[in-house]
């Protein structure tokens, strides 16, 4: 009997017990959406840690809280008898929406799409993962869940805070770092993500009557004016720069020069020293005064650096497409404006892939869908790519650290 045949036997068996747990797999996803886990919802998504908790007990994994006072305990997660494990896999709980959206807008099925807050992102990718494990075992494979290293963090969507550090620290030493984040709308991976951070531009001024006395004020609005314009010019989209100011406040009534006024600045790299020069020519421009009397302050920084594709991305994105081959469909990558915690992991030199999770589209609005069909492919994609990683580990060309 050829290796190949044997192969495909197993594969097979996997799938079958993937699809005949479809419904519990849908079952314990509705579980998760109606449950609201929005990053300021503390309680929310300290409860669906303890949902995923009780799945991953029941694998025999150990589960450590690593706790947080304002946003949800993050959660690290490796089988009891796991020694060294080389693989990371990183996903999130929190969602982008309030506390009491599922009381409108519950889990609902429409044919071939599921619907709800986070199904797509990224709770759809919670279940997927759980089953990809589930199909380890099912096959006799328990011990490839002993080579993995999971975190669930609760504030991936306001920039990751609290948790990149907790990522970072689990990452050294790793193999290779999965990310849990969906796929794109077409099915691509994610091999490489922007960069990006945020400013809060201050200018204090000096109040005084528009009419009567217009020459003892400092208006605050109209030196935030000759610096926006200098920001904008900082966009090179060519080089994957941009530099957008997105809110403004300032200014008290139409008779009163205003006194303070603030902007808030967003900007995206597509390399790494991009964010640092931009970081730089933000901070001259604050420094330079164009009307008399007036100050000007800066806060925040570059919350997540660039996720640049690189000779281990490479190396990775190929053991990918050889998995998923193997079972019959073929992938693609993509670049993604959007920022995200592989980001930490790729910058450190970790080969890093993103998109694992299924298909779906229009994330974080309430058109947010789940393509049913692509969970089961998802599934068996993730269980046979852990499986493939543990038996021949990645041959990297250095050590990463």
């Amino acid at each position: 009997m050829s290796k190949r045949f044997v192969f495909q036997i197993v594969t097979n068996i996997m799938k079958k017990y993937i699809e005949e747990n479809q419904s519990n797999m849908f079952t314990l996803l509705k579980r998760l959406v109606n449950q609201d886990s929005g990053s300021d919802y503390k309680e929310g998504v300290d409860k669906v840690g303890k949902i995923l908790a009780q799945e991953f007990e029941q694998l025999d994994f150990v589960v450590k809280e690593v706790p947080q006072q304002i946003t949800g305990n993050h959660l690290v997660i490796q089988h009891k008898d796991a020694v060294a494990p080389s693989v990371l896999l990183v996903a999130h709980m929190d969602t982008v929406f309030g506390s009491n959206t599922v009381s409108t807008w519950p889990f609902s099925i429409n044919g071939d799409l599921a619907h709800g807050p986070g199904v797509y992102d990224m709770k759809g990718s919670h279940v997927t993962l759980i089953y990809a494990l589930k199909a380890l075992i099912n096959n006799g494979e328990a011990d490839m869940l002993k080579n993995i290293v999971i975190i669930f963090n609760s504030d991936e969507e306001i920039g990751s805070p609290t948790s990149r550090n907790l990522i970072e620290k689990m990452a050294v030493g790793k193999n290779c770092c999965l990310c849990m984040e969906p796929a794109r709308a077409n099915g691509a991976l994610v091999s490489g993500r922007r960069g990006g951070g945020g400013y809060v531009i201050k200018v204090y001024g000096k109040a005084a009557h528009a009419g009567a006395a217009p020459q003892d004020g400092a208006n605050a609005i109209a030196e935030i004016a000759y610096k926006i314009i200098k920001l904008q010019e900082l966009n090179d989209l060519a080089k994957g720069i941009s530099v957008n100011v997105d809110v403004i406040h300032g200014g008290t009534a139409a008779n009163v020069i205003a006194d303070y006024v603030e902007v808030n600045v967003d900007i995206r790299t597509s390399k790494f020293e991009h964010g640092e020069m931009l970081e730089k020519k933000i901070a001259q421009i604050c420094k330079e005064v164009h009307v008399p009397g007036t100050r000007t302050e800066m806060v925040g920084g570059i919350r997540r650096p660039p996720m640049e594709k690189n000779e281990g991305t490479v190396l990775l994105l190929e053991r990918i497409y050889e998995v998923s081959k193997e079972i019959g469909f073929d992938l693609k990558d993509v670049s993604s404006g959007g920022g995200g915690d592989a980001s930490f992991t790729a910058a450190m030199g970790i080969p890093t892939i993103d998109g694992l999770g299924p298909i779906g589209g229009n994330a974080h609005s309430e058109k947010e869908y789940l393509e049913i069909s692509s969970v089961t492919e998802r599934t068996l994609l993730l269980a046979k790519l852990i499986k493939s990683l543990s038996v021949k580990p990645l041959q990297l060309n250095e050590v990463y650290a």
